[in-house]
Parts: structure tokens; C-alpha cells; sequence
């Protein structure tokens, strides 16, 4: 019996880990197209990118998943189609490796920029070398996109000593993300750290002057820059499945087992899976690290007892450190907002909660509030009313317990 994980992702990892953990009887072989070993990827922005930690430090496979005999690991080789009749992959120069159980983790890869393709980006431990390389204290940085990257890339930027401009189309940064409110203080943030932010605003074009840029933006001003990074999302990791002949829109189509439709021992975890959750009622894609985490361990689970298939519905979680501040996101941040604060000055705490049209809680944001998004967290599992939320979150404000 053979397990096969494509893609050496945060899921593909994890998804490793767990069939280890829970026992799974046969071989498990994990595909990955960079040379490097699974590694953790939130730290690329920040801790990484500063050089305060190494790459060894953000490793995810422990020396025991190593060195198990019956784990092998083929990096630096690429997933090129599927065979789901033959139950076979077929890899980058001819090979072919059978399999019972196949995991399909490639994630996803940051969007080039339009305007020249060859313009810095970051989702690899490569990228975060070569932008690191040329993040030089006194150099102007141009971060084009205010989501999570470009976010956590100007305040890791500001660190170092750079001059920093942030552009995004919307009116504050990770505004769909976090919500206005949140979005709103998380400017001033920025601008409080010596940010230029200019928001509200599109690039047009991006040339290369000498050894730099210029950036031009569509209300006619030019912004001369050292550096431009792009930082405007990523595409799942899908063409070679759309080859394959499996159901592919904008991810690798799956019902509520994450199971790829059609073919019950082929399942998707991570960025590139869009399944059919069951708390939304529609086609679902996450591109967020505890949905890849919590997503690998639900498959390995339903791989080892298929009999009793596990529904995977989760509570939507993602987090950002930005200039010491912590931003937690659990379920949707939509509909009217209600703003609950603990505490004064700089050091508030702050928390946002969502409704939908019905007065459900649909969305909660806080701002080093953990207790709080916890507490949120548990209302959202319940599908309770945002007055439960709000009422927990009061006693938290006054110091008692969720």
C-alpha cells in the first residue's frame, strides 16, 4: 500500500505527519518541486526576510518523520499528470509511481506582475532570499498590494531601515481581509512606523530606470523606487491537474471529504482544494495556514477509515504580526460591524464583530485580543447569534472569563 503526497507544502507536510501519527500500513512518498524540505511559510515576511531566523529554524518535518523508513521524500521532482484510472503519477521525465492513496497539496503561486513579470514576489524560501538580498537600509522600497504579504513586508521593511510606499486600490490595507475598521487602524499603523501609503490608488505601469523603477500610479504620479515588490495574491497549483482531466475551477474541485469529485482515494488539502463546505453551502477555497494544517489532519483520518468519512467544515482562522501587533481573523469579517474595545491608548485591545442578515455571527477581527477571537472562535463552531459573541467578549472587557 502506497500513500503519494504531491507538493511539499504546509499541507502536503502535515498531511505526512498525520498518516504517520495515525498509523497509516503502507509507504508514504511526498513529491516536491523545490529542493528544499517542507518548511513553514509565514515567517518568509517577517522573521525570515529580517534575518532573524534561518531556514533550518522554520523546518517542518521533525528527524522522526525522517527517519522512518517508510517515509521518502522526492524533492526537486515535479508532478507533471495523473492517471487516476491506472491509480499512477506520472513525473517530470517519464516516471511513473502508482499509488492507493493520493493527496494532492500543490498549494499555490504568487501572481506576476503584469506590468514586468520579472518584478520581485514572495511565497518561497527562494524569494525570500533574493528579496532579502536586496532590502538595503536607506533603499526605497514600493510595495504594490496592502494584503497580507505586502503588509507584513513593509513593517518587516521599516525594520530594516528602509523608506517604504505601500499602494493599493483599495482605501486601507487588507481592507477585505480584516474589514474597514481594522483596515483602518492598520493604516495608521503604518503611517504612525513612517509608511507612505497610498491607497485609494492604482498602478498603471512599473519601467526600469537604471537600477531602480519608476511606478506610476493612475491619479499621474511616478514613484521612483530602488525596489518593487509584487504583492498581489496567488493562483493555486491546478494546470497540471486540469491536464490530468480532473475537475478543476480555480482550485481542485472536492465534496465535503475533500475527496476530488469523482474519484473517492484521490483527496486535496490546502491552497489549491476548493470543496464543497458544508457550513457555506457552496464551493470553498482557503488560502490560509490552519486550514491547510487542520485540513491535511482531517484527510489523513478519513484515508485511514474510509468507512466513515469525515466532513471537513471549518472555522475560518488567519492571523498577522505587523509593528508588534498582532490581527487575528476567524470566519468572515462580513456584514455590519459592532466594535467592542478593552482598555486605552496604544495598548487597546480592539475587536470587531460580524453579522450576517439574520444576526448569526459570521465574522470576528481583534487586535492582540486572543482571548477574544477565541471566544468569538467558539460562538462561530455553534452557529450562535452575534449578542452571544458580544456579550462574551463584554465579560472579557471586564476582566471575566469567555
Amino acid at each position: 500500500m502506497v500513500a503519494v503526497v504531491v507538493g511539499a507544502s504546509v499541507a502536503g507536510a502535515r498531511a505526512v505527519q498525520s498518516l504517520r501519527r495515525l498509523g497509516y500500513p503502507g509507504r508514504i512518498v511526498l513529491i516536491g518541486e523545490e529542493t528544499a524540505a517542507p518548511y513553514d511559510r509565514p515567517p518568509l515576511s517577517k522573521a525570515m526576510l529580517s534575518g532573524q531566523v534561518t531556514a533550518e529554524r522554520i523546518a517542518l518535518l521533525r528527524d522522526a518523520d525522517l527517519a522512518d523508513p517508510k517515509v521518502r521524500l522526492r524533492l526537486g521532482t515535479r508532478a507533471e499528470r495523473v492517471d487516476p484510472e491506472r491509480h499512477e503519477i506520472e513525473l517530470a521525465g517519464g516516471e511513473r509511481l502508482g499509488y492507493e492513496h493520493l493527496i494532492i497539496a500543490t498549494g499555490a503561486s504568487a501572481r506576476r506582475a503584469p506590468w514586468d513579470p520579472g518584478l520581485p514576489v514572495l511565497r518561497t524560501l527562494g524569494d525570500a532570499r533574493r528579496l532579502s538580498a536586496l532590502l538595503r537600509p536607506g533603499a526605497h522600497l514600493v510595495v504594490i498590494g496592502g494584503g497580507f504579504i505586502g503588509s507584513e513586508v513593509a513593517a518587516t521593511a521599516r525594520g530594516l531601515g528602509l523608506a517604504v510606499t505601500v499602494v493599493d486600490p483599495l482605501a486601507a490595507p487588507m481592507a477585505r481581509a480584516a474589514g474597514a475598521e481594522i483596515a483602518r487602524r492598520l493604516s495608521g499603523l503604518h503611517a504612525a512606523r513612517g509608511v507612505r501609503c497610498r491607497f485609494g490608488v492604482a498602478v498603471t505601469d512599473v519601467r526600469r530606470r537604471g537600477d531602480g523603477y519608476e511606478v506610476g500610479l493612475d491619479d499621474g504620479a511616478v514613484l521612483a523606487a530602488d525596489v518593487v515588490l509584487a504583492g498581489i495574491g496567488a493562483r493555486p497549483n491546478d494546470a497540471w491537474l486540469a491536464r490530468s482531466g480532473l475537475p478543476v475551477a480555480d482550485g481542485v474541485l472536492c465534496d465535503p471529504y475533500s475527496r476530488v469529485l469523482g474519484w473517492p482515494d484521490i483527496f486535496a488539502v490546502g491552497d489549491v482544494a476548493r470543496w464543497a463546505h458544508p457550513r457555506h453551502g457552496r464551493p470553498t477555497r482557503i488560502e490560509h495556514w490552519t486550514n491547510a494544517v487542520e485540513q491535511a489532519d482531517c484527510v489523513a483520518r478519513t484515508v485511514l477509515n474510509p468507512a466513515a468519512p469525515l466532513e471537513y467544515a471549518p472555522v475560518e482562522y488567519v492571523w498577522t504580526e505587523q509593528y508588534g501587533r498582532k490581527v487575528q481573523i476567524t470566519g468572515r469579517p462580513e456584514g455590519a460591524p459592532l466594535v467592542v474595545t478593552s482598555g486605552d491608548g496604544d495598548g487597546a485591545r480592539v475587536g470587531v464583530l460580524y453579522g450576517d442578515d439574520q444576526d448569526r455571527l459570521a465574522g470576528a477581527v481583534t487586535v492582540d485580543w486572543p482571548r477574544a477571537t477565541l471566544a468569538a472562535r467558539s460562538v462561530l463552531a455553534e452557529g450562535g447569534r452575534v449578542g452571544a459573541a458580544h456579550d462574551r467578549w463584554l465579560g472579557l472587557a471586564s476582566g471575566g472569563r469567555p
